[in-house]
């Protein structure tokens, strides 16, 4: 085999690596520990704080209570409650398509770290949307009166994901050159 064999095609066809035979395993692991921290703050919050209930953390920092119906930075928020469903079944759809990707390079480091990071986070916001209707965001930075939207640990995994996807095909396309 060429040097180059083990690169995933961008493309992401059949003469990619499978993974040398790297277990799925370890990847359902990480995306499992992810969806249990993300659970298990949510659900402290739930159960010390009512909704738009604020602690103070540092002047750049807060501890809030905010339910978002809808997706990231309140997309689709004030729908007529379809947008529900809709993202539950964006959220299953992801997830089994990651899945299949780690299946199918699982031996490639940083881009299942990625998928993982991804997964965990998807499927723990799904769990939200299916049981209460809404995602449970708590964390609150902001600056000079301006606030970021608040998030949770399940949106933090998908934008280091995310950025460890970036990442990866940079790293890639670099190497390919």
């Amino acid at each position: 085999m060429a040097a180059g064999s083990k690169k995933r095609p961008s493309s992401g066809g059949a003469s990619g690596t499978r993974s040398g035979g790297a277990s799925l395993w370890p990847w359902l692991g990480i995306a499992l520990v992810v969806i249990l921290l993300d659970q298990f703050t949510k659900t402290l919050i739930l159960g010390y704080y009512t909704l738009g209930q604020s602690t103070e953390v540092t002047g750049f920092f807060n501890i809030v209570r905010v339910h978002n119906t809808g997706a990231a930075f309140s997309f689709l928020a004030k729908a007529a409650g379809w947008q529900r469903w809709f993202f539950i079944g964006l959220g299953v759809a992801a997830a089994i398509f990651i899945v299949y990707m780690l299946k199918k390079h699982g031996g490639q480091k940083m881009f299942s770290w990625a998928l993982a990071l991804i997964l965990g986070g998807a499927v723990g916001n799904v769990i939200d949307r299916a049981l209460h209707g809404y995602v449970v965001d708590f964390l609150d930075f902001h600056a000079a009166g301006w606030h970021f939207p608040a998030f949770n640990v399940a949106d933090s995994g998908i934008t280091v994901g995310a950025a460890l996807l970036i990442l990866d095909e940079l790293r890639r396309v670099r190497q390919g050159r």
